[in-house]
């Protein structure tokens, strides 16, 4: 596995108060196509199909635990 799980982001709860507040005020529509846009832009940054696959697999709700 390549997929880092362990926390490794500075200031997560600045980051999550940033997340929370760029949706602030959007549409229900225009919310999921902020996650969608970040997404791909986070994908294309990480650039690693075997480690966005390991997250894919990670965030399904319905993933055997």
């Amino acid at each position: 596995m390549k997929l880092i799980t362990t926390p490794n982001l500075d200031d997560h709860d600045g980051f999550y108060t940033e997340l929370l507040s760029a949706h602030r005020g959007l549409s229900e529509a225009e919310s999921h196509a902020l996650n969608a846009q970040l997404i791909l832009i986070l994908a294309n940054h990480i650039g690693d199909r075997e480690v966005l696959s390991e997250a894919l697999e990670l965030a399904n709700p319905r993933r055997k635990l």
